[in-house]
Order: C-alpha cells, then sequence, then structure tokens
C-alpha cells in the first residue's frame, strides 16, 4: 500500500505547499494539491514559508496564518517572539551542523533544525488531515506513505541531508523507515511534470503550438526560478520516456527574492538610511506586509504602485514633507499616499538576477549540446519581466516554456517522482569521489613522507582510491562493488574515510582541493585468515543521496551509512 500512496512537499524559500496522491501506482491520475490562504482572500498553491514561535521558543503557527499574525503585531510583541521567513537559504553555501542558529526577524536566534523540523511537522500533520478528509474520514498516519521532500540540485550534500534529519525530527520517518522519505531535486521534479504536458498547458506569447516534445533524443533545459535559489537542469529524452542528465547541475542564488531586496534597498534609497533603519527596527510586522504587496506587483512588467504604512508617513512626515524624499531619486514619485515607481525602474531591480540567469545559460549552449527548449518553471518563473527578458535572449536558439501553473510544476512533479524514481535513469556525479587507503610502498611512486610500516611490510598512507570521477554518469538504482583487504593480519575493525573533489585523479586523501566527506565503519572479529580477508564496499551515487554498505565477508558484520556530510559542532 505504502508505495503508492504519495506525499510531496516542496518546502521553498518564499512558498511551501504539498500535493499527495492515494490511488495505484499504475493510475494516471492527477497529483491533488491542497490551495491556502482562503480566509486571506488568496487562493494559491503554496503558502508563504513564514514560521512564528513564541517567547518560550514553542511553535504557535506556520504559513498565512503566521504572516497575519506577525503582521499584526504590535512593536513590544514583535520583539518578543521569533517570527521566520526566507530561513531555507541559510542552508545555501554554508558549512553545516547541527548546533546551527538561524536569526528571527527581530535578530533573535534559534536553532535551524529547530526550525526546520517544527514546519516539516506542521505540513506533515496538515497534509495527514487534508487526505483524512478526501477519504471519507479514513485516518492516516506519516508511514503510510512514501514522502518525497524537494531540495534545489544546486545544494550541496550536507543540507540535503540537513533536510533529511529535519524531516525525521518531524515524525515523517524514523531511522528504521529512512526509505520512506524520498529525496527529489526541484528542478528533475519539474521537468518530470512539464514532459507529460499538452500543448495548451504552457504560456505562449507567440500562439504558436509549443509542447515539450517527447521524442527520444529531445534535449532541453530546465530553469527552475524559485525564490531563493536558480537551479539549472540538462536533461535528454531517452527511449521509453526517461530521463538522462546531461550536464551537471548548476545555478545561484539569484532567485525572486533579490527582486524583493533591489525594491528594498530602493525604499532605504528614498527616505535616507537612518529613517529606514529606525523604520525597519520598530515596524518588521508592517514592513511585512509592503514586501508582500510588492511580491503581487512585480508580476507584472508595468508601472507599479505600492501603499505607503501608516507609521512609515508618519516617520519620514516629522522630518520633512513625503514628496520632498522623491526629489532625490529617479524613477519613482509619490501621489495620493502610493509610491509610485516606474516600470524602467522596477526593470532595474530584475537586472542583476535576470543577467546572472542568462550568462549561466550561455555557458550551458557553448557545451555542444542540441537543446531545443528552455523550460521555465517555478514561483519567479510566473515574472512577465523575467520571462520575456530570456525569451528575447535565447528565442534565436530554441523555443522558451513556461507551464501556466509554473508554481505547481514542482509538486506535481515529485509526487509522479515517488511513483517511479526510475524516471531520471541516468545521472552526472557532481564530484569525483574516492576513498583513503594504504597501498604497499614504492619508492619510485609514492612520497617518502607517506611512508609507514607494520608487521605485514612497509606501506604508504593516504592513497586517494578513486569510486566515481566527476561528470560521469551513474545509473539511478547502480551499486558500484569494491572488494578491499585488511592492512594488518589481526586488524578487527575498519573506517572508510570518504572524500570529494572537483578534479579528477588525485594522488593523496590531503592534497588541496579534497574534502572529507564522512566514514563508515564495520568490525572485522574473525582474524584466523590474517590478511586473506575480504572487505566489500557497496555505494550507490546515481540517487538523489550517497549511501554506502560495507562488509566483512568473513563474520558478515555490515556497517551501512547515508555518507554524513554535516560537522559535528
Amino acid at each position: 500500500m505504502g508505495d503508492s500512496f504519495i506525499i510531496a512537499i516542496d518546502f521553498g524559500t518564499a512558498y511551501s505547499g504539498y500535493a499527495f496522491s492515494v490511488s495505484p501506482r499504475e493510475a494516471q491520475t492527477e497529483p491533488i494539491l491542497k490551495t491556502w490562504g482562503k480566509k486571506y482572500g488568496c487562493d494559491t498553491p503554496k503558502t508563504p514559508t513564514c514560521i512564528l514561535f513564541n517567547e518560550k521558543e514553542e511553535f504557535i503557527t506556520f504559513g498565512y496564518d503566521a504572516k497575519m499574525a506577525y503582521c499584526k503585531m504590535g512593536k513590544t510583541e514583535a520583539q518578543e517572539k521569533y517570527f521566520f521567513e526566507n530561513f531555507k537559504m541559510s542552508l545555501y553555501g554554508t558549512q553545516l551542523d547541527r548546533n546551527m542558529m538561524i536569526p528571527a526577524a527581530n535578530g533573535k536566534s534559534m536553532n535551524a533544525l529547530k526550525v526546520f523540523a517544527a514546519a516539516l511537522r506542521y505540513l506533515k500533520e496538515d497534509a495527514l488531515d487534508t487526505i483524512s478528509a478526501h477519504t471519507s474520514g479514513r485516518q492516516y498516519i506519516a508511514s503510510d506513505f512514501t514522502w518525497v521532500l524537494t531540495v534545489p540540485a544546486i545544494w550541496d550534500v550536507a543540507a540535503k541531508q540537513f533536510m533529511r534529519e529535519a524531516a525525521t525530527e518531524a515524525g515523517i520517518v524514523t531511522n528504521e523507515s529512512a526509505n520512506q522519505l524520498v529525496i527529489a531535486l526541484e528542478p528533475e521534479a519539474a521537468s518530470i511534470w512539464s514532459k507529460k504536458l499538452p500543448v495548451d498547458g504552457f504560456i505562449a506569447d507567440n500562439q504558436s503550438k509549443d509542447t515539450l516534445e517527447q521524442a527520444p533524443g529531445t534535449q532541453y533545459i530546465v530553469v527552475d526560478c524559485g525564490g531563493g535559489t536558480v537551479d539549472i537542469s540538462v536533461h535528454e529524452v531517452l527511449y521509453g520516456g526517461a530521463l538522462k542528465q546531461l550536464h551537471k547541475a548548476c545555478g545561484n542564488n539569484m532567485g525572486g527574492q533579490t527582486v524583493d531586496e533591489k525594491f528594498k534597498d530602493f525604499l532605504k534609497e528614498i527616505f535616507l538610511d537612518d529613517l529606514w533603519d529606525e523604520y525597519e527596527k520598530s515596524y518588521p510586522s508592517e514592513l511585512q506586509r509592503i514586501m508582500y504587496d510588492f511580491t503581487v506587483v512585480k508580476q507584472v512588467d508595468d508601472d507599479a504602485r505600492i501603499y505607503c504604512p501608516f507609521n512609515l508617513a508618519e516617520l519620514a512626515g516629522k522630518r520633512q514633507k513625503i514628496d520632498m524624499y522623491f526629489n532625490q531619486v529617479q524613477g519613482a514619485s509619490w501621489e495620493g499616499g502610493e509610491i509610485k515607481i516606474s516600470r524602467e525602474k522596477m526593470k532595474s531591480f530584475f537586472a542583476e538576477s535576470v543577467g546572472k540567469i542568462t550568462n549561466n545559460l550561455r555557458e550551458i549552449l557553448k557545451k555542444g549540446f542540441k537543446i531545443q527548449y528552455i523550460l521555465l518553471v517555478g514561483g519567479y518563473a510566473s515574472s512577465d519581466v523575467l520571462r520575456k527578458y530570456i525569451t528575447n535572449q535565447f528565442a534565436a536558439q530554441c523555443k522558451v516554456l513556461c507551464p501556466y501553473r509554473a508554481q505547481e510544476a514542482i509538486l506535481k512533479g515529485a509526487v509522479m517522482f515517488g511513483k517511479t524514481p526510475e524516471v531520471v535513469a541516468i545521472r552526472k556525479s557532481a564530484f569525483t569521489y574516492g576513498i583513503d587507503v594504504w597501498q604497499i610502498f614504492d619508492e619510485s611512486i609514492h612520497k617518502k613522507e607517506k611512508k609507514t610500516s607494520n608487521n605485514d611490510g612497509l606501506w604508504c598512507r593516504d592513497i586517494f582510491r578513486k569510486l566515481v570521477e566527476i561528470g560521469e554518469d551513474v545509473g539511478w538504482d547502480e551499486t558500484r562493488e569494491h572488494i578491499f583487504h585488511p592492512v594488518d593480519a589481526n586488524q578487527t575493525f575498519v573506517n572508510f574515510a570518504f572524500y570529494r573533489t572537483e578534479r579528477e585523479n588525485p594522488m593523496y586523501v590531503d592534497e588541496w582541493g579534497l574534502e572529507a566527506v564522512g566514514s563508515v565503519n564495520v568490525n572485522m572479529p574473525l582474524t584466523e585468515r590474517g590478511r586473506n580477508r575480504k572487505i566489500k564496499l557497496e555505494i550507490k551515487f546515481g540517487s538523489t543521496e550517497i549511501q554506502a554498505t560495507v562488509t566483512d565477508v568473513d563474520s558478515k558484520c555490515t556497517g551501512r551509512t547515508n555518507i554524513d556530510f554535516m560537522t559535528k559542532a
């Protein structure tokens, strides 16, 4: 039962949501999405990734409810509570550990794992309640489902592991049922869904009958434009409809929120630094309202009007007449209690982001692939400015497509991925991976300072034994097997230390560019056969996480790990 019951959670930087399927694996029914925000006049496929805790760090609420509760708070109350938004980006490009702290809107900090786990617990419980309401009140528990959690493809493996640990903490799975949680890469999920869309599922500015061709050999780029990251994958359709990754995931942290930040910087420029800093500190919930209004107007390629909240107008008015502030800046004016921003100024907020995305795409197109489509997905893809810019830059080389419901593509594709993980049949290894081994010392090859000895002779330590090379194709379910032997006849324990690098053929594990990424231990209690014993390493690189199993063949002792990429602080 569990393998055909799927709940997919898209935990986004700006917005989060879930979709589910309780139909048989072979059924072609569309995943069901929960919609959010009806009591606030919204009806969206995702809810803001905002979470509110009380002064004792106890969870209060999540999503629109958290955002609206925080927006209504007075200054004193807002200073006491912990309100988090955009916190997913704290996992991007950072050295992660389980004790990492992240700042709330008022500057106070909480443990990151606790914040992420509480958000996932809320989504888990809401999903189970929603499904029970859809199925005549039958009560489901987490273990009835395979869970799919989406993450950016450009995230480091440590960040993927962090999300797995947060999901375990949230009660989505236990350590024993860890295989019921599948980590899906966001652009892959979007690709899976978009590949099956009919012609009328895409926004077509030129009214042509564009569709994502499914013929074997079709090559296309998926650009997942999220709030935080822009994630780019290159896929080829294989015979039978499965996908092959042609280029390792790339991208940047130039998602939709960089546009929001540019807008905020512009407000700071209008109202001057010290006044703006005072406003931001004193009225954080009112600032939330301005930013929410901006997320609506930035979808459209036109002049924008933003209502100026009471406290900002009052603070500014104490110093000088409000329209005076607008004499210092270009592209904005004061009209009847509103800040009017010109279309050109609005476009300037996008310039850095669209420029970086364009550069990433040009780099890929230089590689000589036969790209037929660029597929734009994710919430930020619904911005007219972004879509038009990418279309203008690349329309001469390939078709630029965007699904009508660009924000839903990842969620629906993630449900399909949960049912058929083999749909992404071949991936590229993002790094060269290897382990630390000893070899019999050879003075013509090895460094003198690496020489060591035991009862069985002279050895060279710290040798990097390559397991997979950067850019190498790896099958989604491919297990690679390697046989090793102990270096000491009386050895009763072995530790496999894993390393990664962007280099192809390093010699030693302590060279430049190599990073230790975890280890696995196994006991070898039966020593009768001395060094004539086998240790079998089985390792899977082709799924979205790296799994290693080490077995002492004589005793059948086993060590197993999803390689631990997080530091123990």
